[in-house]
């Protein structure tokens, strides 16, 4: 007889997505007790579970530390031979566990009551010794499980998801931006997505700077060095006052054969578009294509008059970003 395996497939998503809508109608007061608790935490979340809850554990604590939430889990197995100490008073402590009576957790959840450390506990047994004993109670609605009724399916699912919610609803709560995220992912494609201007930007004496009163003929000279296409012209106050391109070179000589003594500030562009540092350079990327330009002058929030920096469209390519 053959096997539909898609048919198995579905029926399994189908289980799971039941798990989630009962997980989603479940949110109540506990919920936002847990996210205040986190968020008034002076220390660590740890969290621990066994099996697949464990893994599960590992995941959400592994996205509360990328949101900025200190947070790492203990081994169930491996906490009564000293890993408790790595728990102090101040810290909460996450306990996951489908029944709420798994053994192992049995000396966390006594040593945790002894010490007074704030105990949530995520389960779906309401007469189970983790629901009794924890501070808040976080009750995952019982679902029913693929593979015969007995493979952790749609229990983790819905483990996972509740996880997610906690952690989302914290970066809303800490107003957690790109910019911030990206401090906890500096590698990786993530990383390159959330590279900003400044991290590509050229800076310091690399920057064709020049000064608004030079001759062209030194603009000229300075764009052939520099070998960016642009030079950035500012004042005596070392403001920026405009930009002059090897686009504009080429329409000056066809008005006048003869540029050299001719001043810059007659014929640079004024007020360039300029970016703040800050911004990820993919947005940079996109303001190049919208104005068909190939540099951005780049300033500081404090500063927006003076350039700082100069980013150019291969600076981004070169770093695989488009």
């Amino acid at each position: 007889m053959k096997i539909n395996y898609i048919k198995i497939g579905k029926k399994v998503i189908d289980l799971e997505i039941d798990a989630l809508k009962k997980i989603k109608n479940s949110l109540n007061k506990s919920f936002n007790e847990t996210i205040e608790a986190i968020r008034k935490c002076q220390s660590k979340v740890i969290l621990c579970g066994v099996g697949k809850s464990g893994i599960i554990a590992s995941k959400i604590s592994s996205t509360l530390s990328s949101i900025g939430v200190p947070s790492f889990t203990i081994s169930a197995s491996d906490s009564s031979h000293g890993d408790l100490g790595a728990i102090s008073k101040k810290d909460i402590l996450i306990l996951i566990s489908y029944s709420g009576n798994t053994e192992e957790l049995k000396n966390i959840i006594q040593f945790a009551n002894r010490n007074r450390i704030k105990l949530i506990g995520m389960m779906s047994k309401k007469n189970s010794l983790l629901y009794k004993n924890s501070n808040i109670k976080l009750l995952i609605p019982e679902v029913k499980e693929s593979g015969h009724g007995i493979v952790p399916t749609s229990s983790t699912t819905s483990q996972l998801a509740l996880g997610d919610a906690i952690a989302i609803s914290l970066m809303s709560q800490k107003k957690f931006s790109k910019l911030d995220f990206k401090k906890f992912h500096p590698s990786g494609n993530l990383g390159k997505k959330l590279r900003t201007v400044e991290d590509l930007m050229l800076v310091k004496d690399k920057i064709p700077f020049i000064n608004e009163n030079q001759t062209l003929k030194n603009a000229i000279t300075l764009i052939n060095s520099k070998k960016l296409g642009v030079v950035i012209v500012r004042n005596k106050k070392k403001k920026t006052t405009g930009i002059f391109t090897d686009g504009d070179i080429k329409r000056t000589i066809q008005k006048t054969q003869n540029v050299n003594n001719l001043i810059i500030k007659s014929f640079m562009t004024k007020n360039p578009i300029s970016v703040d540092k800050d911004i990820l350079a993919a947005n940079a990327m996109a303001i190049m294509n919208e104005n068909k330009i190939t540099s951005l002058c780049v300033h500081s929030r404090l500063s927006k008059g003076k350039t700082i920096g100069i980013l150019h469209i291969h600076n981004i390519i070169d770093a695989n970003i488009y």
